[in-house]
């Protein structure tokens, strides 16, 4: 794959894109809009909530609220598989803000569905989305004179670069049954014009229908984000690096990607088999042929909503793992490549495409630089004053002394926190992780050296501590050597079974010494460990910390159960738990709770905003 431009990178950019936040010492809280709601939602959590969610913060002394992306999601509900890089949910379009009539009929059909949809629970009924869409085009269909103006056109002037594109792309698939767009009829598939012509002319009130959604999803986005300003709370998005192979983006954009090819990431610790992806890769040789205007008309449209906004897998703007498409499925990423092959160009390849990016908007980018990072991925986004993530359960000195980093010595420009989305919670990592290893990688590695896995794990790991799949070592198992000893090998040959050991065993006890916490250490995750994992990360040198409202939660007991079953997302599965995670209390009940007393006194005390 050819580097994205043609020029040098122009080395260290303007910081102008520190001026909205300043550098400040910040405190913040992600919570995706699917996971919370309020008294009146119905069925999931919708824009008007975002501003209760503010004045939560507010409240509880954080100055940003960090969101996933809001993109149109497809039938994954993933936000990071969206049918469109630009289009916003409209799932989340609150009812009760409708630019239409107080009329009795609108009542009684908001009340109904509400009754039908109740929020809160476990998990999303994301039966909501049609719900509410049928709903919004009785509403659009019988209000016809109210929903043309001045406002709406000049919505789709400044948005004609995808709007359209989108809104045919919704309609045609609606008539294809929901099939994807390589499976159309050629002519739609391929976009010939003068199909799509009179595609439009014939279903010209549900393609403009899908365009009324999205101007009132901006409407209202922006009314939340004109909230969080009066209030002084920044809002983060979530910049996905990729879009789904399924979306208006590829179907009207072939060029800039490459279809032969998914994404993932390779193997590690935590992921035997790699990931697997269901998105394409792109062409950054053809972006960058049209002047990046893609990259950049997405940043334009984001800086409506956002103040500051996560790259996710920054990574792979180094290089991204690429796995071919007709590569069996159960291989996950195994069967996978860097792109570029050449190492030597991914820095050039990241600074070029990350300076079109600080110069084509003032939003203040960090970074989510996790697993294997490429070696100039550091120095490149501390070059770019780029804040990359520090997750406490692995910022480790992982070559020496295999021990936790002091607050102290977390990364300047970083921003810390507990846990993240694709992670369980801290409460999880703490019961039922830290201290151990993957099983199916133990499984794997023994299997490869011709090694009796079973005999191993009897002499290595502590059955009654191993669950869900992890292995916590035995106390026992005091040294590199005796590892060896059950493993039947000799040093030299399990060089990666002890790296493994080294970086994991004991690491609860290492991790409570760290953290001051006295007596004994407990299995059990309470409010008082939670408050000094929090405590731990507010006090670090990064100059961002910004936790999951679940590891907040937890602080105030909010939970019932296991808390490994309480988590966001799983990488490389899809299921019904998956992005469908709810709170256990409402927003109405956050507001009143004392927790957020607690939380901005753990703020303040760390000397943050």
């Amino acid at each position: 794959m050819p580097v994205c431009g043609s020029g040098k990178p122009r080395g260290k950019m303007p910081k102008n894109n520190w001026k909205r936040l300043g550098k400040t010492r910040r405190a913040g809280v992600l919570a995706p809009l699917f996971s919370i709601y309020s008294e009146d939602s119905a069925g999931i959590g919708d824009l008007d909530d975002l501003k209760l969610m503010i004045d939560w913060c507010k409240d509880s002394g954080l100055s940003t609220y960090q969101l996933l992306p809001m993109n149109e999601v497809g039938p994954t509900f993933c936000p990071y598989d969206a049918v469109s890089s630009f289009a916003l949910e409209p799932m989340y379009i609150s009812l009760k803000s409708l630019p239409e009539p107080d009329d009795k009929a609108a009542k009684s059909r908001f009340s109904a569905l509400r009754k039908k949809f109740p929020a809160g629970g476990k998990n999303v009924n994301y039966g909501i989305k049609e719900a509410k869409r049928e709903l919004l085009w009785q509403v659009f269909s019988g209000h016809k004179k109210g929903r043309k103006s001045a406002e709406f056109e000049k919505f789709l002037s400044e948005n004609g670069y995808w709007i359209n594109d989108f809104a045919v792309f919704k309609v045609l698939k609606a008539c294809h049954m929901g099939k994807p767009w390589y499976e159309w009829a050629d002519g739609y598939r391929d976009r010939d014009p003068e199909m799509l012509a009179v595609f439009t002319e014939e279903h010209a009130p549900y393609i403009e229908f899908e365009k009324w959604m999205q101007w009132l999803a901006f409407k209202q986005f922006k009314a939340a984000k004109d909230h969080a300003a009066s209030k002084g709370v920044f809002i983060c998005g979530d910049l996905p690096i990729l879009t789904s192979k399924d979306s208006a983006d590829v179907w009207a954009h072939r060029e800039f990607f490459k279809l032969d090819f998914l994404a993932g990431a390779p193997p590690d610790m935590y992921c035997a088999k790699g990931q697997r992806w269901s998105m394409p890769t792109y062409d950054w040789g053809a972006i960058a042929d049209d002047g990046y205007r893609y990259l950049r008309e997405k940043l334009r449209y984001a800086e409506n909503f956002y103040d500051m906004i996560r790259i996710d897998h920054v990574v792979g703007l180094f290089r991204i793992w690429s796995i071919p498409a007709n590569s069996p499925a159960e291989n996950e990423g195994l069967n996978g490549f860097f792109d570029p092959a050449d190492e030597n160009v991914w820095a050039q390849h990241a600074k070029t495409i990350l300076s079109v990016m600080l110069e084509g908007t003032s939003i203040l980018f960090c970074a989510e630089d996790l697993g294997m990072i490429p070696k100039d991925c550091p120095a490149t986004l501390k070059e770019f004053e780029i804040p990359g993530n520090e997750v406490q359960r692995w910022v480790k000195d992982w070559a020496v002394t295999h021990d936790f980093l002091a607050p102290k010595d977390y990364r300047l420009f970083s921003v810390a926190m507990l846990s993240t989305h694709d992670t369980t919670n801290w409460a999880a990592w703490w019961e039922n992780e830290a201290g151990t290893i993957d099983g199916a990688l133990f499984d794997r590695r023994t299997a490869n050296r011709g090694i009796d896995c079973e005999n191993a794990k009897r002499r290595l790991f502590d059955p009654a501590l191993s669950k869900h799949g992890r292995l916590r070592w035995l106390k026992s198992v005091v040294s590199a050597d005796v590892l060896a000893e059950a493993l039947g090998k000799r040093r030299e040959e399990i060089a990666d079974f002890i790296e493994m050991y080294q970086n994991t065993y004991l690491e609860k006890e290492k991790l409570w010494e760290r953290f001051g916490l006295k007596g004994p250490m407990r299995e059990k995750c309470d409010s008082s460990i939670i408050a000094a994992a929090l405590s731990f990360t507010l006090g670090s040198r990064s100059i961002f910390c910004i936790e999951l409202l679940n590891d907040y939660l937890y602080m105030d007991s909010a939970f019932d159960g296991d808390p490994y079953e309480i988590r966001i997302n799983k990488p490389g599965t899809v299921n019904k738990t998956n992005w469908s995670m709810v709170i256990p209390v409402s927003l109405d009940e956050m507001l009143k709770s004392g927790l957020k007393t607690n939380i901005k006194k753990m703020v303040v005390s760390a000397d943050r905003v």
